[in-house]
């Protein structure tokens, strides 16, 4: 690995949401046409009396939205306290959502990775969106970070088109 070599020259960094507080919230769709992976990175703000934001993932076969459907996964990685580490836990995920910690003024951060395998190539989905459900005295952002390009470019291809 070359250590001169920037994040921003070999990934695609998108912002998904926010900040905001989660109510009818629709993050951006991303397309994984010109990428292996995307890593979601999750981060919530509590203040007082917390309803943390159901958070899943949907994939489509266009970013617009087309075809829409859930996608499907297992695990995601968790730090429900960013003041007292830097630790990120895999946890498990059941029903193909969790729902961000309720604790009263802490910090959060959810890492969710998805390869562009794991969308239903066969049927043609090939673009992911994080879903977000609303929240109340939770304010929440997220950023995709597309990588690698599949194919060898100077600039990382656009992820918000198809």
């Amino acid at each position: 690995m070359n250590p001169n070599v920037n994040l921003a020259e070999t990934a695609k960094i998108v912002t998904a949401f926010g900040p905001a507080v989660p109510s009818s919230a629709d993050p951006d769709w991303v397309s994984l046409k010109h990428y292996e992976k995307v890593t979601i990175l999750i981060q919530a703000l509590n203040a007082t009396t917390v309803t943390g934001s159901a958070i899943a993932l949907s994939q489509a076969t266009a970013v617009a939205g087309t075809g829409a459907k859930t996608l499907p996964f297992t695990t995601m990685r968790a730090n429900i306290d960013t003041a007292a580490g830097d630790t990120l836990v895999e946890t498990d995920v059941t029903s193909n959502t969790f729902t961000a910690n309720a604790t009263n003024s802490k910090g959060l951060m959810y890492v969710i990775e998805v390869k562009a395998e794991d969308l239903d190539v066969e049927g043609g989905f090939d673009c992911l969106q994080l879903t977000l459900g609303n929240a109340v005295a939770q304010t929440v952002s997220a950023t995709y970070v597309l990588w690698p390009a599949r194919y060898g470019s100077a600039t990382p291809p656009s992820a918000i088109v198809d």
